[in-house]
Parts: C-alpha cells; structure tokens; sequence
C-alpha cells in the first residue's frame, strides 16, 4: 500500500492506493481518514482490484478547505479527484458523510459510476422528536441565562454538554471553518432524491448503529430501486473497523 500527496484546486491531499485492476474509490466518514479504511483497502487489494481512498480536504492529513463546504462542494472535489486519477469508471464506496458524497456523485455522474456501495449511510434528514424539541428549548433558554458578560464564558462548556449529550459528537470536535461545514452538511436532505439513482447499489448497514439508524438502510432500500440491502448482525456505525473481512466479504459477492 503506498501513501501519496496531489495538489487539487490548491490543497495539499494526502491518499492511499492499494493494488492493481479494477478502480473502487473510498469515502470515509465524517471524522475518519483513510487510515481508518486500512484494513479494507489491503483486503480488497489482494482480490484484484486497486482501491484508493483519500483524505477528504479538512481530515486526515489533507488540507482544510479555504470555506465553510457542503456536500456539493465536497462532491466537486470528488470530481476533481478523480480526474486526477484518471478514473473513467469506478466502484464507489461512501461511508457515513462519504455516503452523502457518493449519492450525491451518483446522481450527476451516473455514467462513471460501475456501481454504488453505501454503508451506514447518512443523508436522511428526520424531524426531531420531543425529547429533542425539549431540548433546543433548553437552549434558547440557555443563550438567554448565558448572555450575560459574567457567564459567557460557560457558553462553550454547556453547548458542548448538549451537543455530546445529543450524539451530535462530529460537531462537538469540529474546529473553525469545520464547524461551519457540518452545520451545512447536516441541514441537507438528500431522501428527496434517492429515487433519482438508477445505477446498481448495494446498501450495508450495522445493525446496532446508533449514529445513523437502521431504519435508515430501509428507506435507502426502498427508495433506490435498483438496490441489495445487507444488514451485519451486532455491528455498529463502524462496519470497516469493527468487522472489516465480511464487510469485504459483501462486497466482493456484490462486485462479482
């Protein structure tokens, strides 16, 4: 496995590339790297195909963009990348955030896409429950307590309790023009549109993600017509990390 550096639209962007034979482009999660997909690259390398996964600009060792971007703007980088790469057809596979990216790539550049994989994939928007709602009244409240110059600055500490306390840990550690991203990202639906996707999809999920529900890989299911939905038993958010050789194993009987 090699570890490489390009300069795209003038950002240094670090990458790995395993193998030889047909292309799949990896998308990580918000928060992961290509580091974190290590595991699968050289598994699904040693199966003939040359797997290349980057470091999505603001992650990893790339570097951050020069803006707040949303999930288009990430999708325009792909484009670059990829042109980069001289891929003119790939197997694309998105986890999580990188999920949002690839149905995004899929819906306009269907023609260089052999075929999608989605794992645990965010992009599904759902209306707050009341417990929620309860909450960011709790907040309101608190902008008013926290207002004063005196508690100001227990302002960060609180948001910060309230945003782990609500699994919104992504935005909780995103720093900068980062934390303007994900707010971007987030406000995003992109259920609307699933029905739009006509390429050949695979849709695996782990049973036990609590950061992206499986009711999820149901709807993404039923939305894509042309789908196959795999659920891995026990497994969380992290299907690539916590069972990595029969995430492999999936793919592999999808691709052939």
């Amino acid at each position: 496995m090699e570890e490489k550096t390009i300069l795209i639209n003038a950002l240094k962007i670090n990458f790995k590339v395993a193998g030889q034979g047909p292309a799949i482009l990896v998308l990580h999660g918000w928060g992961g790297s290509s580091s974190s997909w290590t595991k699968v690259l050289e598994f699904l390398s040693l199966k003939g195909y040359k797997v290349i996964c980057p470091d999505f600009p603001g992650f990893g060792k790339s570097d951050s963009p020069p803006f707040s971007w949303d999930v288009a703007d990430y999708m325009k980088w792909v484009v670059s990348f990829v042109k980069s790469q001289d891929l003119d057809e790939l197997f694309l596979l998105g986890h999580s955030f990188g999920g949002r990216v690839a149905v995004k790539f899929a819906l306009f550049y269907p023609e260089k896409i052999k075929a999608l994989i989605l794992c645990n994939s965010a992009g599904i928007k759902h209306e707050p429950g009341f417990k929620t709602r309860i909450i960011f009244r709790l907040v309101h409240i608190g902008n008013i307590i926290f207002s004063p110059k005196l508690l100001a600055r227990f302002k960060d500490k609180a948001r910060h309790i309230l945003y782990s306390f609500l699994r919104h840990k992504d935005y909780v550690k995103a720093k900068g023009v980062m934390r303007q991203s994900i707010k971007k990202v987030l406000e995003e639906d992109l259920l609307p549109v699933l029905s739009k996707i006509k390429t050949k999809t695979l849709i695996i999920w782990g049973e036990k993600d609590k950061m992206v529900p499986v009711k999820d890989a149901y709807m993404f299911n039923e939305k894509i017509d042309n789908s196959k939905l795999e659920i891995l038993a026990g497994t969380g958010h992290s299907p690539h990390l916590e069972k990595p050789k029969e995430l492999v194993d999936i793919i592999l009987k999808f691709l052939r």
